[in-house]
């Protein structure tokens, strides 16, 4: 009887403690965080910072979690935080919150584990009509990025949970509650939660509540600084319906604005009566860049509609928040699967230095809508002419490359080495080639919505035979190594052509196929403004820019190799016309590798740093003369083939001489007939 009591008295002391700790007015809390969170990158983390090590600290008093720290350039940065002052506990009013229970007992102190779902079951029974029983509490939370997920993930249970219509009181509860975490004030602190995808979970989650929202008499407006709600019912019998958003951002007194229009030629579609919910935020777009560190500016509101399903076009014109001329806009979507920005989910249909119009598709998966100001498309008549006029004599190069090679052919391929080198030389100009016109082809589809198929070809192709050049470089200098470290003549040469073309054209191949076939089906093979290889979202011109550089690492090490080998060996009569055609072979690839491994050098610091007018010019330059560095350096300075040319040019102008020396003879000496 004694221990019984002795558990019930224990309980009831930490009963008792629980509101007395929840009095302290959340100023004092928050004032106190501030003082003892780290001001700076280096009041953290005792002992030495290395590169790349991390360290843990815990959180100040009164919060619970800790704050995780990398070392960045000797100085230790955070990277995560879980500190929070709200829990299972508080989250409530302090009036009910000694009395939560979870199947039939009560919690206890040490399980701060109590599913989310638990929470959101009682906070339905407590406070049914409106959500309000936590309000107060959220509202006087410190933003600090614990909280923010706790926030987030109770706002996603409440949604998950609905069992019946939401209705206004508890929109605007729930409104309050995510406004909180959506202002501005909070946007660095997003950053700093561990879950990256909580900023999507919030934005899936305010859409799928407002999804189950009931309009009945009036329509809905619920409007706070970071989250404005408006709803309406539609019929076919009206003119057609409009939402104007006017909002600030990041606390400033200017304000931005936005309208979502839906034209009567749609609502003619609906069979009934339906509603219609739009929510626009000011600060989302930011949250959502600073989660997922993305190089792209929201240049305007994030517009969230929610339509009958019969409905599948809507106009959206968005005010822009930095008006400028300079930056290319892009009509977006919000991908709620792949947790993106896709342009496919909308086209531009008008745009001005003030403002973006936007047609726009509403499914499933696209319900938030914005603009983009990219950083991506370094536009630029000095370019264009520099690429087109480039690509023109790289095209007139590589064609009298190929018919200089097929020219003398006969006198240049005698020897077994000599005819796969040619042959080698042949291939990479014959590649290159057509690299340069599906690149001409590619660019007439960039920017092109409807013509996305045939930009994915386009670009395939390009990838492909620009891949071939190097592949086809590597198997001059596999060539090389077979000539240098192998007995010469050890395998027929219908096996060694049979393996030039498997590395030339086999390995791009491979590589491009796989590139497609993984990208594709989610829409990260191109990037938005061009047809090319993407690299924000799936990275994949690492499957072009990757391959091309160990390539050229190889080559050099490669003839590094060569030379060091030719001057130790002892050439032998039998072999000295090997050795010679293997050290042509090997100045050929000295020259050509670089000049192609600085050309994509240039082309990866555009990717890096794509703001550089100057990266781009030197890009485009290298890029577009590939085809005439070839034919000066891979044929035109190969004596062997100026000698053939000399021969051939010799040989043709002789047996011209000696027709001319014979008509002339037949001419001037008759044959006579016999007497």
């Amino acid at each position: 009887m004694r221990k019984t009591m002795t558990h019930v008295f224990l309980l009831c002391c930490l009963l008792f403690l629980l509101p007395v700790e929840s009095c302290r007015t959340s100023r004092q809390v928050t004032s106190r965080i501030k003082d003892q969170l780290p001001s700076g990158p280096n009041d953290v983390c005792d002992g030495v910072c290395l590169d790349d090590s991390h360290c843990s600290q815990p959180c100040p008093p009164d919060t619970k979690g800790n704050m995780g720290f990398l070392c960045r350039q000797k100085q230790w940065r955070k990277i995560n935080d879980t500190c929070r002052t709200l829990d299972a506990f508080n989250i409530f009013e302090a009036t009910n919150s000694v009395s939560i229970q979870s199947s039939g007992s009560h919690i206890k102190l040490h399980e701060f584990s109590v599913k989310s779902e638990t929470i959101a079951e009682k906070l339905w029974r407590r406070c049914p009509e409106d959500l309000s029983c936590v309000t107060r509490k959220i509202q006087q939370s410190p933003l600090i990025p614990g909280n923010i997920a706790v926030i987030v993930q109770l706002l996603h249970n409440i949604s998950t949970t609905l069992q019946v219509g939401a209705n206004e009181a508890k929109m605007r509860s729930y409104s309050i509650m995510a406004n909180h975490i959506l202002n501005s004030k909070s946007i660095s602190n997003w950053t700093f939660i561990p879950d990256r995808n909580s900023s999507c979970v919030l934005l899936h989650s305010v859409n799928s509540f407002a999804r189950n929202l009931s309009i009945h008499e009036h329509p809905l407006n619920i409007s706070e600084a970071f989250i404005h709600t408006m709803g309406t019912t539609l019929s076919k019998d009206v003119n057609g319906k409009k939402f104007n958003f006017s909002m600030k951002v990041n606390d400033t007194k200017n304000e931005v604005t936005g309208r979502v229009l839906i034209h009567r030629d749609e609502l003619e579609k609906l069979p009934s009566p339906s509603q219609m919910i739009s929510i626009a935020f000011p600060t989302l777009g930011a949250i959502l860049k600073a989660s997922f560190s993305e190089n792209i500016t929201v240049n305007g509101l994030v517009l969230s509609v929610i339509l009958p399903q019969e409905l599948n076009k809507i106009s959206l014109i968005f005010e822009k928040i930095i008006k400028s001329d300079d930056k290319r806009t892009q009509c977006v979507g919000w991908h709620s699967l792949e947790n993106r920005w896709d342009q496919k989910a909308c086209k531009m249909i008008q745009e001005n230095f003030k403002q973006a119009i936007c047609k726009c598709r509403p499914s499933k998966l696209f319900t938030s809508f914005s603009i983009l100001m990219s950083r991506h498309n370094l536009e630029s008549p000095v370019l264009t002419y520099i690429t087109y006029i480039g690509l023109g004599i790289s095209i007139c190069s590589l064609v009298l490359c190929l018919c200089i090679e097929a020219f003398v052919w006969s006198q240049v391929t005698k020897t077994e080495i000599s005819y796969l080198r040619h042959l080698c030389i042949a291939n990479v100009a014959a590649t290159l080639l057509m690299a340069d016109i599906w690149f001409i082809v590619a660019s007439f589809f960039s920017g092109l919505v409807t013509e996305h198929n045939a930009c994915v070809a386009a670009t395939f192709f390009v990838h492909f035979f620009y891949l071939s050049v190097f592949f086809w470089m590597l198997a001059k200098a596999l060539l090389i190594l077979y000539g240098i470290l192998i007995v010469f003549h050890t395998l027929p040469k219908s096996v060694l052509v049979a393996s030039l073309f498997s590395v030339g054209y086999g390995c791009p191949l491979i590589i491009a196929v796989i590139t497609v076939a993984a990208t594709e089906p989610g829409r990260g093979y191109l990037r938005p403004e061009a047809c090319w290889l993407n690299w924000n979202m799936t990275k994949a011109l690492l499957a072009f820019v990757v391959p091309a550089l160990t390539i050229v690492v190889v080559n050099l090490i490669t003839v590094t190799l060569v030379i060091v080998k030719t001057q130790r060996a002892a050439i032998g009569s039998s072999m000295f016309q090997e050795v010679r055609a293997i050290v042509r072979i090997s100045k050929n690839i000295a020259i050509l590798t670089p000049l192609l491994g600085l050309t994509w050098g240039f082309g990866i610091a555009t990717v890096i740093d794509d703001t550089s007018l100057t990266f781009h010019i030197i890009f485009s330059l290298l890029n577009a003369f590939q085809g005439f560095f070839i034919l000066v350096f891979g044929t035109i300075l190969d004596p062997k083939i100026r000698e053939a040319l000399k021969g051939r040019i010799t040989s043709a102008k002789w047996i011209s001489r000696i027709s001319e020396n014979l008509s002339s003879d037949f001419s001037c000496h008759p044959t006579k007939g016999p007497s």
